[in-house]
C-alpha cells in the first residue's frame, strides 16, 4: 500500500501567500500527496501575553511573545481560498490543522476538506477532537506530547464522535463506546495516528519510531509518522517499518526567518526522501517468501546438478562415488 506524503509547509510560508504558493508548488513537484497548511485566529489560540517555545525562541528571538508572532503569520480566508484553489490547480490535495472550532469549522463546511489533521497540542482538546469527528471524515491524529492513556481517551471522545454525532457524551458514554465493537470498527475505517517527538528539531534517539507498531497494536487502526528530525534518514526508516503517512515539514530555505524553518528540509532533499520512501515500497512486497520471475531463471546456472563421474549402466545405482 502506498505511504501517504504530507509536506507540512505550516507556517512556513512567514505569512506571504506569494510564499506559500511556491510551497504548494515545491510540495508538488517533490511529489507529495498533500501540501498542509495551519489554521487559526491568533485571538482565540493564546494569550496577550503569552510566552513563546523554547525552541520558537532560538529561531525567532524573544522579543516577540506568541500572540504577536501568530499574528503575523496567520492567513485569512480569503488567502486560504487562494491557496485551496492553487493546490487544486496543481494536482494536490490541500490540507490545514485547525486549532479551534470556528477554524475547523471553516475548513470543514467552506472549504470542504475530506480530510482532518488534528495536531499534537490538541490531543486533549475534548470539544475539537469531538467535533471533528463528528464531521465523519477521515482523521489523522498526532500524538506528540502525549501518553498512552491520554491517547486512549482522545480516540474514544473521537469514536463517540463518529458513532453519535448527535449524541451528549459523558464519562460512561465515552467508556462505553470505547469497548465497543463498533466504535473499534469506525476508529479503525476514519482514524490514522502518527507516532510524533514535539521538539524542534528532534533528536534520532527520541524518535521512536518502533512506538508506530505499539500505537497500532494496542488500538487497532493504522499507525505513521509526523518527523521533525533533521534530514530524511528517519522518515525513510518509518516507511520501511509500515507506516502508513509520512508528515514532513518543507521549506524553501532552512536560514528564513519562522520558527519552523530550521526543522524543516528543502525542495530537493524533500524529493530525494519521497523517492527514496517510493523505493521502500517496492522492496517491503507482500511478505510471501517464493522464488521470483527474475530468480527462476537463475536456478539451473546457481544451484548444484547431478554430474556422474564414470559411465553408468542402465539401473545403475548412484553412489557418492559414482
Amino acid at each position: 500500500m502506498s505511504t501517504f506524503i504530507i509536506a507540512e509547509a505550516g507556517v512556513n510560508h512567514n505569512g506571504d501567500l506569494g510564499l506559500a504558493r511556491d510551497l504548494i508548488d515545491a510540495a508538488k513537484e517533490a511529489g507529495a500527496d498533500a501540501v498542509k497548511f495551519q489554521t487559526f485566529d491568533a485571538d482565540a489560540l493564546v494569550r496577550v501575553d503569552a510566552p513563546k517555545a523554547g525552541y520558537q525562541i532560538r529561531a525567532t528571538g524573544a522579543e516577540e511573545g506568541q500572540h504577536e508572532m501568530l499574528r503575523r503569520l496567520q492567513i485569512g480566508a480569503e488567502g486560504h481560498r487562494h491557496l485551496l484553489a492553487h493546490c487544486r490547480h496543481r494536482g494536490i490535495e490541500f490540507m490545514s490543522t485547525p486549532f479551534d472550532l470556528g477554524s475547523l469549522a471553516f475548513l470543514v463546511e467552506e472549504l470542504g476538506l475530506e480530510r482532518l489533521k488534528i495536531s499534537s497540542g490538541e490531543i486533549t482538546n475534548g470539544p475539537v477532537l469531538l467535533a471533528a469527528a463528528g464531521y465523519g471524515r477521515p482523521m489523522i491524529l498526532s500524538t506528540g506530547m502525549a501518553t498512552m492513556r491520554e491517547i486512549g481517551d482522545a480516540l474514544a471522545v473521537i469514536a463517540f464522535g463518529l458513532v453519535n454525532p448527535d449524541g451528549e457524551p459523558s464519562e460512561k458514554a465515552l467508556a462505553d463506546i470505547a469497548d465497543s465493537d463498533e466504535g473499534a470498527a469506525a476508529l479503525r475505517d476514519k482514524v490514522t495516528i502518527l507516532q510524533c517527538t514535539t521538539d524542534y528539531p528532534t533528536a534520532p534517539g527520541d524518535a521512536n519510531l518502533n512506538a508506530m507498531a505499539t500505537l497500532s497494536d494496542t488500538f487497532g487502526v493504522p499507525a505513521g509518522f509526523s518527523d521533525h528530525t533533521e534530514g530524511t534518514a528517519v522518515p525513510i526508516a518509518a516507511a520501511a517499518l509500515g507506516a502508513r503517512i509520512i508528515e514532513k515539514h518543507l521549506t524553501l530555505d532552512r536560514k528564513m526567518p519562522g520558527p519552523d524553518h530550521a526543522a524543516s528540509i528543502e525542495p530537493e532533499a524533500f524529493a530525494k526522501m519521497v523517492a527514496a520512501i517510493r523505493v521502500v515500497e517496492q522492496a517491503l512486497g507482500d511478505g510471501v517468501k517464493r522464488p521470483t520471475p527474475a530468480e527462476e531463471a537463475n536456478r539451473k546456472i546457481a544451484r548444484r546438478s547431478l554430474v556422474a563421474t564414470r559411465p553408468v549402466a542402465k539401473g545403475e545405482a548412484f553412489t557418492p562415488d559414482t
